[in-house]
């Protein structure tokens, strides 16, 4: 790979006597679109958890950027301003407006002044398609716009790589398209993602690269092509074969 942002080696995450993560070793490439997918319980959201150190792993090592994940304090901050994370739930502020949502962290993390924020703030909504709401508390909005809203907040850090955790699993069925298509404009331009997501049509679609995890371990990895036409483990067949065939 000739350019790796990302490079987890031999990661391993234990919950108690539970091993979540077994000697992962993933490396993604800038302008790279991977997507996890994988039964309940395979480890997926955790591996996305541990780059940005939402997770702490007790053995091997992350890198992002070429820098080693720091474990706390400003150089932690200072990662995760980098590293854009949409989780199931949008995590907005109640209290604050959609604008004031999106122009917080350029605001307080990366020093922009507030008329410089709300410009990009406002691009990045009109963007994901809810400028018009800019005004708006989140609880006005569907939950449809209130993660792409959170898209945009990630955005507006203008990160180097964007984590999804089942970005849409929260979602009513009617509002999961308009967040996939917003990912997948964002996959178009370049923009590193990775996407944890049972969402297979998204993920032939928009992914680079598809990784399978069962128990913990990455099984296989492939192109959508590859993996979806012709998988090589049984694990990935069984699964396959239970989610296409409904």
């Amino acid at each position: 790979m000739a350019d790796p942002l990302v490079v987890l080696d031999g990661v391993n995450k234990h919950f108690g006597d539970l091993h979540v993560l077994k000697d992962i070793d993933l490396t993604v490439g800038r302008g790279e679109v991977v997507v996890v997918i994988g039964p309940s319980g395979s480890g997926k959201s955790t591996l996305c958890r541990t780059i940005n150190r939402l997770e702490t792993f007790e053995s091997g090592t992350i890198t992002i950027d070429g820098e080693p994940l720091p474990s706390e304090g400003k150089a932690l901050a200072r990662l995760r301003a980098d590293v854009g994370m949409v989780f199931q739930s949008f995590n907005l502020f109640a209290h604050k407006s959609i604008l004031d949502n999106v122009t917080l962290g350029p605001m307080k993390v990366r020093g922009k002044k507030k008329a410089e924020a709300n410009k990009r703030a406002m691009e990045l909504l009109e963007r994901v398609g809810v400028g018009h709401q800019a005004g708006k508390y989140p609880a006005q909005l569907s939950g449809g716009q209130q993660q792409r809203v959170a898209i945009a907040r990630s955005l507006a850090m203008d990160p180097k790589i964007m984590l999804f955790d089942e970005p849409t699993s929260a979602l009513d069925p009617e509002m999961i398209n308009e967040v996939l298509d917003v990912m997948t404009q964002l996959a178009q331009t370049g923009m590193t993602m990775i996407v944890v997501t049972h969402e297979m049509g998204f993920a032939r679609r928009a992914a680079d690269r598809v990784v399978f995890m069962s128990d913990g371990e990455i099984v296989e990895q492939a192109t959508p092509e590859e993996f979806f036409t012709n998988p090589t483990s049984d694990r990935a067949k069984d699964f396959l074969g239970k989610i296409l065939t409904h």
